[in-house]
């Protein structure tokens, strides 16, 4: 992972959360609740929150006694889940480093994280800071997408960027979002944070969109592939979109579409 592959700024998170969000987050955000909400936690700590789509789906199942904090390492797209939240006094906000968690040791029943893990630079010091703020029998639930292949619409437009930009491919979503699929290295890498009990499942989705621009307005500019198309040549976003778009077409139609997505969700105890 390159150190901007982090910065989700300017007009990504606007973007991420109009697009992103329901094309590909909002069924995984949907079961990383029921999940959570079935352990009936009274202190949830989330992290790296992103735009809030979990937390919008997890706050109803809670207790009215639960507390719930919310963080993400970028103020932007935790200042935009805010403003997207129903106000709610068990919630606080708070930006932070989930390799540096500003919390007490076991100040928590649940630790949750929605498709955060494959950006923290040292994965197993994240994990073990998950564990440090857990109670004894606490869990830690999150979810990482599986390998790009098996999530059609960003390989389709990985794959389109290349024949666009053939001598320097932008390769955001397959180094960063699909980079950290390998089952038997997520296990080894949250055991050797000190969990135990580690159960991984894959889970497909569908990816439905009202046509082909959406999947590709929502990769092309609501995530960090924006700045790398911008970083190879000025002006080219929209030309990049629109030529992601076509692709999109051209291999599921014009008028809606829809398409493969997949992830593992994996749940840890203390």
């Amino acid at each position: 992972m390159l150190e901007t592959d982090k910065l989700f700024t300017g007009s990504i998170p606007e973007n991420y959360d109009r697009y992103m969000v329901p094309l590909i987050f909002e069924p995984y955000a949907a079961d990383i609740a029921r999940r959570a909400a079935a352990l009936s936690p009274g202190a949830v700590l989330e992290i790296a929150a992103g735009t809030g789509v979990v937390t919008r789906a997890l706050a109803p199942g809670l207790s009215a006694g639960a507390r719930y904090t919310v963080t993400d390492l970028n103020q932007p797209m935790l200042d935009y889940a805010a403003s997207r939240q129903t106000a709610d006094g068990r919630i606080s906000w708070r930006q932070a480093d989930a390799m540096a968690l500003p919390f007490e040791d076991a100040a928590f029943d649940l630790v949750c994280c929605q498709f955060g893990a494959m950006f923290f630079p040292n994965r197993t010091s994240a994990y073990r800071e998950a564990r440090r703020v857990l109670k004894p029998g606490g869990r830690f639930l999150f979810n990482v997408w599986d390998r790009i292949e098996d999530n059609v619409f960003a390989d389709d437009v990985t794959n389109a960027l290349a024949r666009m930009f053939p001598g320097d491919p932008p390769r955001f979503l397959a180094r960063t979002p699909h980079g950290y699929h390998d089952k038997a290295l997520i296990r080894r890498d949250v055991e050797e944070a000190g969990f135990s009990h580690v159960v991984i499942e894959t889970r497909a989705e569908q990816s439905r969109a009202s046509s082909a621009r959406v999947p590709a307005v929502a990769y092309c500019q609501g995530t960090v592939l924006r700045s790398e198309i911008e970083a190879r040549e000025a002006g080219k976003l929209e030309a990049a979109t629109d030529y992601a778009a076509s692709a999109i077409a051209d291999r599921h139609g014009s008028g809606e579409v829809a398409a493969k997505i997949q992830a593992h969700v994996i749940m840890a105890e203390v």
